[in-house]
Order: C-alpha cells, then sequence, then structure tokens
C-alpha cells in the first residue's frame, strides 16, 4: 500500500519543457508586477521635480534588482528559502510602506494581506 493513494504517476515532460505555471505563481508573479509598479508611482508622486524621476526609475529598478539576484525561479545568488521568503517579504513591504506615504492606506493593506497569503502558500509549495 502506498503511502499517498491520491498522487498520480505523471509522464516526464520533454527536454526543455517546464510543468504548467499553478494559480499560486501567477497570482505571485502579478503581485511582484504589482509592487514595482506601486514603487514607480511612489518615486515619482513622492517627490519633487529632480528627484521624482530618479526616485521613479530607481526604486522599482533597486527592488527588481534585488527580486533578480534572491527571489526569481532563476536566482542569480541561491539562499536558503527562508531568506528568499524574507527579501520577498521586503519589497511586499516596501510596496506596502509606498501606498501608506501615499494615503492610501486600505491598497496598502489589501495589497499586503493578498501579498503576504499568496508568498505563504507559493513558500509552502517550494518547501514541499
Amino acid at each position: 500500500m502506498t503511502d499517498s493513494p491520491n498522487v498520480r504517476a505523471q509522464a516526464p515532460l520533454a527536454p526543455g519543457m517546464r510543468p504548467r505555471p499553478t494559480a499560486i505563481e501567477i497570482g505571485s508573479v502579478l503581485c511582484g508586477i504589482f509592487a514595482f509598479v506601486t514603487l514607480a508611482i511612489w518615486g515619482f508622486t513622492a517627490w519633487p521635480l529632480p528627484w521624482n524621476i530618479v526616485a521613479g526609475i530607481g526604486a522599482p529598478l533597486l527592488a527588481i534588482l534585488i527580486w533578480a539576484l534572491f527571489v526569481s525561479p532563476r536566482a542569480v545568488l541561491a539562499v536558503h528559502p527562508f531568506i528568499r521568503a524574507l527579501v520577498e517579504l521586503f519589497v511586499y513591504a516596501a510596496a506596502t510602506v509606498a501606498w501608506w506615504s501615499m494615503g492610501q492606506a486600505w491598497i496598502g493593506l489589501g495589497f499586503a494581506i493578498v501579498a503576504v497569503v499568496l508568498g505563504a502558500l507559493n513558500g509552502r509549495r517550494r518547501l514541499a
């Protein structure tokens, strides 16, 4: 008798093919894109004219660089899954604080709840 009777055997994928993304993975990608767009909006609206261009381009670029180094599926630096989760949480927290500093606390709170739930579900799936 097997330990997990509800698991079906799957045929191996052809070389160069990847499994289909799940709804949780798609939601995590959308949360990341929303966080980067949020940081751009915050940079362009929260600073006076010469600095808004720097912050509007620099804040999302820095977040994308950190994401690419630690969190992305093809991350440059392989780190422990908990460090990866902390970096992901840091980017989401930055976007949440950006919404709060723009006076949109409810949008920030809603984004934080969705991002943390999707991040926890995606992290659980990665650790399983």
